[in-house]
């Protein structure tokens, strides 16, 4: 795994023989599977406001009447609709389920869900408050501006839902028309503080905070990564609202949103791309107000080092700065046909703004006749063939991209999200092993095995070799699901006989350390040439040893040695200028030599044996047994330790090797003895394993 203090990933620079292929039978159900017809429909919505001369809604237009063009050529309109919130007064709906829950509303009385009939001619409006980026007055004042527009401003075709983001996005009441559930929820986060996610400053000590603190931290990357978390709960959002047609508004009250130079654009535009698929209209709510921006920065902040802050350049700095995290709520509300009000301490003109621009509009849906999946901007033009009208709507959108249009971040967010998903992705076979060794009490290497079938990986011809590139995202998350060890890497392969890679297996192996303790391994895989992805997670429990009476490591099985690379830090794996590749799969030919690697530590002293010194004196005793149901097929002789081998780890390591031709081909069940003689302690653990004959297709190692 590469790690900070550790880059130990690598590829295992052998192909895996055939005789570690997964059975047979996996292929032949492959092949039998019933063919599969995938078809893909994507409709682009547009939600369209006309007005005449006066500003007066115009509400008599047919479908004929409209003119829908995309990049200068016109669409088929496939659908038509007109949403009149205004239309007559509509009894209340208290609940509207839609949005997935993800904690316990607040307590309601039982009612009947709303149907989808039901919410047309709905205004749906959510409430968005993002916790970690107000300070607690500017969480009151958002909770104050909702309750008002409860309690002035509400119609009675409006259904509202109540949602939050601090340390995660929560839905504090679903959309209903009761304004008693409402205040409930509003009133329940106006006792919530800011939830410390603001985003920080940086650069030297000159102009910045003295706060008596000894150094000033770079918060760069803390803050791409905060405003990620942002832009991704508004596209997790955007994606609950998308099962509706109608057009939903998001007003977003935070204290503006700092992007960090390009880093943030691909959730950004991921975001907005959600939203516009949704049909959301995002209305983005600066909750900071009317902002006075004296020299030095206002009276709620520590004073400033130096004397930069009272230059012109530094008040234009402050200006430029403001300017920089209120730029991205214009341009989330401007792309997704909303509205972002800034700048102003009247917070009801959001509310006002969200029930002028949903009170009467058309939706106009078509079938893009541009099939590229280019993920260019697409522009869009609507006309009506009234004169003197003017129009409202969203000017255009990013159409889909496939892999080979993605851009390099897009391709990056794509592992993260499939890294965070709770459905693993299966194009890509994914196979993945692990074993751990101590490196100290506390301290474990946990070696990490990852294959992928060549059969699956798509290789193309480039000069006189078959190239392909995988890329591997994994992590190690603790029982609290925090990562505690991560891997991003990049495998390229340059191989000879693409015929003959198809044969064999593709072996990824790394490593990183850990404590004691519970945790869940997942990778993802993902062959760059079209884009197919696949993940294998696992859970992994690292013993704390110096709890059990007999301390020993993994048994890792092998088939192969190969020579070393010169960087491989505290890999157990490596010895003498030689690494063990570990099996994955513990499938082996008869034409092989087994190696079994294992570890016993501090194992008792024994009486002064053959020479050796007092102080390093053991007595181990290793053989591997193999059964075949409850009949002993074979043993190995035994194996003697009587020196601690490897003194930093106090450890006595074991390498056995059993040729495989003394088996029959056949399942196994490999027991490994191993005996403290000097303690009187022993343990028996066992590992599964097939042997297959010469007669299966077993090329040679390359």
């Amino acid at each position: 795994m590469l790690t900070k203090h550790n880059p130990l990933a690598r590829l295992v620079g052998a192909l895996l023989c055939a005789a570690q292929l997964l059975p047979v039978s996996l292929a032949q159900d492959a092949a039998q599977a019933p063919y599969t017809i995938k078809a893909r429909s994507e409709v682009v919505l547009v939600n369209v406001t006309v007005r005449d001369k006066q500003g007066n809604l115009v509400r008599d237009l047919a479908p004929g009447e409209f003119t829908v063009l995309e990049d200068g050529k016109q669409q088929r309109v496939a659908s038509f609709d007109v949403e009149n919130t205004e239309m007559q007064l509509l009894p209340e709906v208290p609940q509207a389920p839609v949005l997935k829950q993800t904690r316990p509303a607040p307590a309601a009385p039982q009612v009947e869900p709303a149907r989808p009939p039901e919410l047309r001619n709905r205004r749906l409006i959510v409430l968005l408050f993002d916790l970690s980026s107000m300070q607690p007055e500017e969480i009151d004042r958002a909770v104050k501006a909702a309750q008002n527009y409860l309690d002035k401003q509400m119609a009675p075709a409006d259904l509202v839902a109540v949602t939050s983001l601090g340390t995660s996005l929560q839905i504090n009441q679903d959309f209903t028309s009761d304004r008693a559930q409402l205040r409930k929820a509003l009133e329940a986060l106006s006792s919530i503080s800011s939830e410390g996610f603001a985003e920080g400053s940086t650069g030297t000590t000159e102009g910045t905070a003295d706060t008596a603190q000894a150094f000033t931290p770079d918060e760069t990357e803390y803050n791409i990564f905060n405003t990620d978390r942002r832009l991704q709960a508004l596209r997790s959002l955007s994606s609950m609202l998308g099962g509706l047609q109608q057009k939903k508004s998001v007003i977003y009250f935070s204290s503006g949103m700092n992007r960090t130079g390009v880093e943030n654009q691909s959730q950004l535009r991921a975001a907005i791309n959600e939203a516009v698929r949704a049909n959301v209209a995002l209305y983005t709510m600066d909750l900071r107000g009317l902002e006075a921006m004296p020299p030095g920065g206002s009276a709620e902040n520590a004073s400033l080092r130096g004397v930069a802050a009272y230059s012109g350049r530094a008040t234009l700095n402050q200006y430029d700065s403001n300017f920089a995290t209120q730029e991205t709520l214009v341009t989330l509300a401007g792309d997704t046909g909303g509205r972002a009000l800034l700048d102003t301490n009247d917070f009801s003109q959001v509310f006002t703004r969200v029930q002028q621009d949903t009170s009467m509009y058309y939706v106009l849906g078509y079938h893009s006749n541009n099939p590229a999946r280019d993920g260019r901007f697409r522009k869009i033009s609507v006309r009506v063939n009234r004169p003197d009208l003017k129009l409202e709507y969203r000017r255009g959108y990013y159409a889909p991209a496939d892999f080979k249009h993605a851009s390099s971040e897009d391709r990056e967010r794509q592992l993260d999200e499939e890294l965070a998903s709770d459905l693993p992705n299966t194009d890509l076979p994914v196979y993945l092993s692990a074993a751990y060794f101590r490196l100290e009490d506390e301290k474990y290497f946990v070696a990490i095995s990852v294959v992928v079938p060549g059969k699956a990986i798509p290789f193309v011809r480039s000069s006189d070799k078959d190239k392909a590139t995988l890329d591997l995202l994994g992590v190690a998350t603790d029982d609290q699901k925090r990562p505690m060890a991560q891997v991003r890497d990049t495998v390229k392969l340059a191989v000879e006989g693409g015929r003959e890679v198809r044969r064999k297996n593709v072996q990824y192996d790394s490593g990183f350390v850990l404590p004691p303790g519970k945790f869940h391994l997942k990778f993802v895989v993902r062959e760059n040439q079209n884009g197919a992805m696949g993940s294998f997670e696992t859970d992994l429990v690292v013993p704390r040893l110096k709890t059990v009476p007999f301390r020993m490591s993994s048994v890792v099985l092998a088939s192969q040695v190969q020579p070393a690379p010169k960087a491989r830090g505290q890999n157990p794996l490596v010895q003498d200028g030689q690494e063990l590749v570990p099996s994955v799969t513990h499938v082996f030919s008869s034409g092989q030599h087994l190696y079994l690697y294992f570890e016993v530590y501090d194992p008792a002293r024994a009486a002064s044996m053959g020479g050796k010194s007092e102080r390093n004196a053991i007595d181990l005793l290793a053989s591997v047994s193999f059964f075949q149901g409850k009949t002993k097929s074979y043993e190995t002789p035994v194996m003697r330790s009587q020196e601690v081998n490897i003194p930093g780890r106090h450890a006595a390591a074991f390498r056995l090797d059993v040729p495989l031709a003394t088996l029959k081909p056949g399942f196994y069940t490999c027991q490994v003895n191993v005996i403290d003689d000097a303690a009187g302690r022993f343990t028996f653990p066992r590992l599964a394993l097939l042997v297959r004959g010469q007669a299966d297709p077993a090329p040679g190692r390359q």
